[in-house]
C-alpha cells in the first residue's frame, strides 16, 4: 500500500495516551480508547462529531470499531480493525492515508487500549495453539525472542552486556518522561543480575505489563493546517510479514523490517541517515538491536558494537526510543501506537526534558507477533513537505 499512498498527502494532527500504569479498578479496554480518543480530539480542536474513520486493534474486544462506535455515540463512514500484533497502528497509518486520499473519510482516529496489569495476561490475550510448537511448552512470546538472541549472539558475537546496555539507554529516557512506569536508574549489571526469564533474556530484557491506551487522530494535508497543533505529516510507510511461527522464520537474525523500512524509505525519499529520532519496538531489548540493523542504522551482526558506546541514550548520537519505550516507559500488550505517538511529539518539539534538538524527522517500527509483521512510519514536519 506505501507505494500507492502519496508522500505528505495525510498528517497526525492529535495524539494522546489515556491512563497508563496500572489503571482505575473497572476500567476496561474500551474505557482506555475513548478516554485517548477524547484527549487526541481535544489535542487537535477537533470533536467526536468530526470523526468519520475509525481504525483500531485490540485483543480485549474482537469487533471494536462497532464496540467504539456504539460507545462512542459516533457513526463513522469508514472503520478498519486490521491485526496484526502490536505493528498494527502503523499499518492503521498506511490504511488511513489512503482511505483519507480516496475520500473514504477524511478525520480518522486509530486507537488502542488494554488492561492487561489488572486483569492479567491469561484474560487479556488469547493464546493460540501451535501444534509444532506447544507441546514443548515454550513461554510465550519471551522463548521465542531468546531463541532469535541465542542466535545473534552464536553467529555474530553479540554479547548480553550489548543488550544490557539497549535496557540501561531506555531506562535513561524513561527518567526524563513524567509518565513513565519506572522511577530508579538502571545499570548494566543490574540487568545482566536480574532473574532470568528466557536465555539469554532476563526480566529487564523484557518489556514491562502495564495497563494503558490511546489514540491518534489523522486528516489531509489542506484540513490540518487549520487545526491547534503543527501537522506531523506522514512522510513514508511500509509493511512486510515473514512468518507465523517462530519456527518457520527462515533467518531468526532477520525480520521483514529490511523490506517494510525499504518500502517506507522509498515513498519518503529519505535514507537512514535523514533519520533524527528512532521509535522501535521493544518488546524485548533484541527487537531495538535487530531493527538498527534491518532498517540501516548499522549493517547485520553489527548491532552489539555499534550500541556499546551509549549512543542510544540520552546526548547520544543516535536518540532511540525517546520516551523510555516497552522496556521502561509503558506496555500495554502491544506498543506500537506508543512509538507513533512520542514520534509525533518529537516532531513537534513537545517533549520537554527529553526533547531531541532540530527534530523534523522521525520514525517508529511496529513489531507484531513473534518477530512476524513489521510495519515502518517516516513522520515530518512542515520544513519536509
Amino acid at each position: 500500500m506505501s507505494m500507492v499512498n502519496r508522500r505528505g498527502s495525510a498528517a497526525i494532527v492529535g495524539v494522546a495516551e489515556s491512563d497508563i500504569g496500572q489503571v482505575a479498578q473497572g476500567m476496561s479496554a474500551v474505557d482506555l480508547m475513548a478516554q485517548g480518543i477524547v484527549r487526541a480530539l481535544d489535542d487537535c480542536g477537533l470533536a467526536l462529531k468530526d470523526v468519520d474513520g475509525l481504525f483500531g486493534a485490540a485483543t480485549q474486544s474482537r469487533m471494536l470499531t462497532l464496540a467504539l462506535r456504539e460507545y462512542l455515540g459516533i457513526q463513522p463512514k469508514y472503520g478498519d480493525s486490521t491485526y496484526l500484533g502490536g505493528s498494527s497502528f502503523m499499518t492503521h497509518v498506511a490504511h488511513a492515508q489512503a482511505a483519507i486520499e480516496a475520500g473514504l473519510c477524511e478525520v480518522a482516529v486509530i486507537t488502542y487500549g488494554s488492561t492487561q496489569r489488572t486483569d492479567g495476561r491469561a484474560a487479556t490475550g488469547g493464546r493460540e495453539i501451535n501444534p509444532y510448537e506447544s507441546p514443548y511448552r515454550p513461554f510465550m512470546p519471551s522463548t521465542a525472542y531468546a531463541l532469535a538472541a541465542s542466535q545473534h549472539m552464536h553467529r555474530y558475537g553479540t554479547r548480553r552486556e550489548h543488550l544490557a546496555e539497549i535496557a540501561v539507554a531506555a531506562r535513561e529516557w524513561a527518567l526524563l518522561n513524567p509518565a513513565a512506569w519506572e522511577k530508579k536508574p538502571l545499570s548494566i549489571e543490574e540487568v545482566l543480575g536480574a532473574r532470568m526469564v528466557s536465555y539469554p533474556l532476563t526480566v529487564r530484557d523484557c518489556c514491562l505489563v502495564t495497563d494503558g491506551g490511546g489514540a491518534i487522530v489523522m486528516t489531509s494535508a489542506a484540513r490540518a493546517r487549520d487545526l491547534r497543533k503543527p501537522p506531523v505529516y506522514v512522510l513514508g510507510c511500509g509493511e512486510s510479514y515473514s512468518h507465523h511461527s517462530i519456527s518457520n522464520m527462515e533467518d531468526l537474525t532477520v525480520t521483514a523490517a529490511r523490506e517494510s523500512g525499504a518500502k517506507a524509505y522509498e515513498m519518503a525519499g529519505l535514507g537512514a541517515k535523514d533519520i533524527q529520532v528512532r521509535e522501535l519496538y521493544d518488546a524485548f531489548t533484541l527487537t531495538t538491536l535487530l531493527f538498527l540493523e534491518d532498517l540501516g542504522f548499522c549493517a547485520k551482526g553489527e548491532g552489539g558494537g555499534f550500541v556499546a558506546d551509549g549512543k542510544l541514550r540520552p546526548g547520544g548520537a543516535l536518540p532511540t526510543n525517546t520516551n523510555g519505550g516497552g522496556l521502561s516507559y509503558c506496555h500495554p500488550g502491544m506498543y506500537g501506537l506508543f512509538l507513533l505517538i512520542e514520534a509525533a511529539r518529537q516532531v513537534r518539539g513537545e517533549c520537554g526534558a527529553r526533547q531531541v534538538a532540530a527534530c523534523d524527522v522521525a520514525l517508529a517500527h511496529g513489531n507484531g507477533g513473534v518477530l512476524s509483521s513489521q510495519s515502518t512510519v517516516i513522520l515530518g514536519s512542515a520544513a519536509t513537505v
